[in-house]
């Protein structure tokens, strides 16, 4: 310990190029001047020299991590401070990096928060006008011509006892009437094969805007077809009605998707369904007989379908455009980053512009996709099977066979006419509950879980109702038993296939292949809605009960093609699913 005092100058008059010989040799041979041996303290401070050089020269790897992510977060915040807030004062920013330091322990506790990130006002007004003014139309004009239905063949028999000084037969009376139901269907397939076109030609927003000329010329023939003493306006005014509800029914899902985050695709989507189930129950309500249910008011009850196309003109055009519509199809960046800062209401809105260039940029590489490519191309012919079979589940899945013998069921369990109302009413209600909790579960529980929940719920429900109809005369408790499982066929349907084939079918195409994917799609959905309220009465008198078989095997058929082929796209970009089509398509896989 004595010696060290005096040998510790020696590394000072030293130079450092010796210093580093001796620390890379370890030796004190390297120097150039012969020396006699060191004391033993200066050849124990020789020694400690390359330990001291090398911890000088690389410090230990936990303070490399340390710089290095202080080094990034540094970077980081500096990019933030010029895109949201130009000055920041050095307490601020200390305080964000320690906060930033616990990222991935912080992250569970703030994924519930993640969860509504990007939802505000501006958003849900957005939402508001387009839903509102679109799925409204859609949901009133298929449950308010139910109710009226014995008044308005009165009229018609009426105005034709008029025309020709004598009645009209009871099989035309009818016949009559079901042309004023079934073209409503051919109308939403016309339309709904418009979509495309639309989409592309004026847009998202501008193609539901011009779309309300359709509700509005329909209210009029609606309004003034009693007065008029003309069935026939009222035939044309269904058909024209028809074509708004398909051309919404494309449109409005495909501007809800581009609008919202990715986060919140599904939730949003669903507010499709929402609005149409409620506008289902007000249209019931105001076919009462207290209220428009009347023979002197129920043209204006039809002619109300004008109020929600006044209201979309009103509310809409202070909304943008969609972004993705902006940047990818018309190539007006400044407008797409414009429109996506006013729905964000932030300036933050560079990382989503930043996915939304590079689904441009791989857009470009493929041009728009034509009805026979997305035929003939694999990996856009895959999502258009899948598309097409949940617009199928849809419609095939029983939920009208259901609704129909809702009234024989409600009598078979002694209710009155008004109680039996009352029923249906509660019915609708709970279809609106439902699907306001499918629009939470389905960013929790994803698409698939919440098709696939419901469908199975809907298979089981649709035999235990089927062996109830053929024992209904045998005890009262069957009849009651009925009436509960009718409630819960429409829970089971508002859970998921209710509302995801709406706006599942824009998640699976890219924006070059959406319009097209979505025209087809929602012609589909029409078609099949038509051919069910052709063919199932006809079908209901040959099988009696034994119809809900027929909605059994269709159920599990779409249950084991949802298990099978339709993919989970919660929290996923559309880069990422479209690449799982391209593995199906070019791999084993394939639909």
């Amino acid at each position: 310990m004595t010696d060290e005092g005096p040998a510790a100058p020696e590394p000072k008059t030293s130079p450092t190029k010796e210093k580093e010989a001796s620390a890379e040799n370890g030796a004190p041979t390297a120097t150039p001047k012969p020396a006699e041996a060191p004391p033993p303290a200066a050849d124990q401070q020789q020694k400690q020299q390359p330990e001291q050089q090398q911890k000088q020269q690389s410090p230990p790897p936990q303070q490399q991590q340390q710089q290095q992510q202080q080094e990034q977060k540094q970077e980081e915040k500096q990019d933030n401070d010029k895109l949201q807030q130009p000055e920041q004062t050095k307490e601020a920013q200390q305080k964000e990096t320690e906060a930033a330091k616990p990222a991935g322990d912080a992250a569970a506790p703030g994924e519930e928060e993640s969860k509504f990130k990007g939802l505000n006002a501006r958003l849900a007004f957005a939402i508001s006008a387009a839903a509102f003014g679109s799925a409204f139309q859609h949901g009133y004009n298929l449950g308010v011509i139910n109710n009226p239905q014995a008044l308005i063949e009165s009229w018609i028999n009426a105005t034709y006892t008029d025309r020709h000084d004598e009645p009209m037969s009871e099989q035309k009376r009818t016949f009559v009437f079901s042309i004023i139901v079934s073209i409503y269907c051919a109308g939403g397939m016309f339309g709904g094969a418009m979509t495309g076109f639309f989409a592309e030609r004026f847009g998202r927003k501008g193609g539901l805007l011009i779309n309300n000329a359709f509700a509005l010329v329909a209210s009029v023939l609606f309004g003034f077809c009693k007065m008029a003493s003309s069935y026939e306006m009222l035939i044309i005014g269904r058909f024209v009605i028809g074509i708004n509800n398909g051309l919404n029914a494309g449109l409005c899902p495909m501007y809800l998707s581009e609008i919202a985050p990715t986060n919140l695709r599904g939730a949003i989507g669903t507010a499709y369904q929402l609005v149409l189930t409620i506008s289902i129950l007000i249209s019931q309500v105001m076919g009462l007989e207290n209220l428009l249910g009347t023979e002197s008011l129920w043209p204006l009850a039809l002619a109300l379908t004008g109020a929600p196309a006044i209201f979309q003109l009103l509310a809409l055009p202070i909304c943008p455009e969609s972004p993705k519509f902006l940047l990818i199809s018309k190539d007006k960046p400044v407008d797409a980053q414009r429109a996506l800062t006013w729905l964000r209401d932030t300036n933050d809105v560079q990382q989503e512009m930043g996915e939304m260039r590079n689904e441009a940029e791989a857009g470009k590489l493929v041009p728009a996709v034509s009805l026979r490519e997305i035929v003939m191309n694999p990996t856009l012919r895959i999502p258009l099977v899948i598309s097409l079979m949940m617009m199928m589940a849809q419609q095939l899945s029983g939920i009208n066979a259901v609704i129909f013998f809702s009234t024989e069921i409600y009598k078979s369990a002694g209710l009155t006419d008004e109680a039996a109302l009352n029923a249906t009413i509660a019915m609708g209600t709970m279809n609106v509950l439902m699907t306001f909790a499918s629009l939470v579960m389905v960013e929790k529980f994803g698409r698939k879980t919440l098709m696939l929940v419901g469908l199975s719920g809907m298979l089981v429900d649709v035999f235990l109702l089927f062996v109830c109809l053929l024992f209904k005369d045998s005890h009262s408790a069957v009849g009651y038993f009925s009436i509960v499982l009718v409630i819960v066929f429409v829970v089971m349907f508002a859970t998921g296939p209710g509302s995801i084939p709406w706006f599942f079918v824009t998640e699976l195409f890219a924006q070059n292949a959406r319009p097209t994917a979505s025209s087809i799609a929602v012609a589909v959905n029409w078609t099949a809605a038509f051919f069910v309220g052709i063919g199932f009465l006809p079908l209901k008198e040959v099988m009696g009960p034994y119809v809900f078989i027929v909605f059994a095997v269709l159920l599990a058929g779409f249950i084991l093609f949802t298990w099978f082929k339709v993919p989970e796209t919660k929290g996923r970009s559309i880069d990422e699913i479209t690449s799982i089509f391209k593995q199906s398509a070019y791999g084993d896989s394939r639909v």
